[in-house]
């Protein structure tokens, strides 16, 4: 996996930030991109060059201007002229119940959840194609499943399933273009406990998954997964077969 370049969006914290630290730990070079978490950003950048000089970079982009697209992706070829992976990670998410949803809410979502992670894939795809590279998206269950009052949400979700089989038929052979939807991997901060209960109720094995699930499944998708494209995987413990 040496000489790999990735570029994982929203990956200053949480799961974004543990996707980078697992695919640096491979051998790769990563890109962090971040919108506001500045500090979170600058530590993990200053860890993963602590255990390898010049090996890791952080990129701010605000995701709701399309101005910032075309930019972050010149900035991180910069980095080491090339790029292998795209992981579309960045989303946003809040409630938005139709008798008081408005356009902004509309835009603030659409735009990071979605129209990102098509224009990235755009002007990615040069130097994708190059390296026979891939790009992940990362969606949730709510592409399939909607969650009440989170309509504009489910759709951002449910529309970049089809962004990545339509962008997988698109970019065929040389990038492959597939999807992780992960299940219980990290609560909202603000998620009350019989919600959690509920949520693991829903899910076949009964309890919450661990971060490397999702992060295993990432370097999947990148180094042995040569013939899969097109794909959503889902990793939820069974959750998308409750009924």
């Amino acid at each position: 996996m040496i000489n790999k370049t990735v570029l994982i969006t929203g990956a200053a914290k949480r799961i974004g930030a543990a996707i980078a630290e697992h695919l640096h730990s491979s051998g790769m070079n990563v890109i962090i991109h971040y919108n506001t978490a500045a500090k979170k950003a600058h530590e993990l950048v200053r860890k993963l060059n602590g255990i390898r000089p010049d090996s890791a970079i952080m990129i701010q982009a605000n995701f709701e201007h399309k101005e910032y697209y075309a930019a972050l992706i010149d900035a991180a070829l910069n980095f080491k002229g090339q790029l292998d992976v795209l992981i579309n990670n960045a989303s946003v998410y809040f409630p938005t119940p139709t008798a008081s949803l408005h356009d902004q809410q509309w835009q603030k979502i659409m735009n990071t959840n979605l129209k990102a992670p098509l224009f990235l894939s755009q002007f990615a795809a040069q130097s994708l194609r190059s390296t026979r590279g891939c790009i992940i998206n990362i969606t949730d269950i709510h592409a399939v499943r909607p969650l009440k009052n989170h309509s504009i949400y489910s759709v951002s979700k449910a529309g970049l399933v089809m962004l990545t089989q339509s962008l997988a038929k698109e970019l065929a052979p040389a990038i492959r273009v597939n999807a992780i939807s992960p299940g219980v991997i990290m609560w909202p901060d603000d998620l009350a406990d019989d919600k959690k209960s509920a949520i693991l109720n829903e899910t076949m094995m009964k309890r919450a998954g661990d971060v490397e699930d999702i992060t295993k499944a990432i370097l999947f998708l990148i180094k042995d997964a040569d013939y899969i494209t097109g794909q959503v995987l889902n990793i939820d413990g069974g959750r998308t077969l409750y009924s």
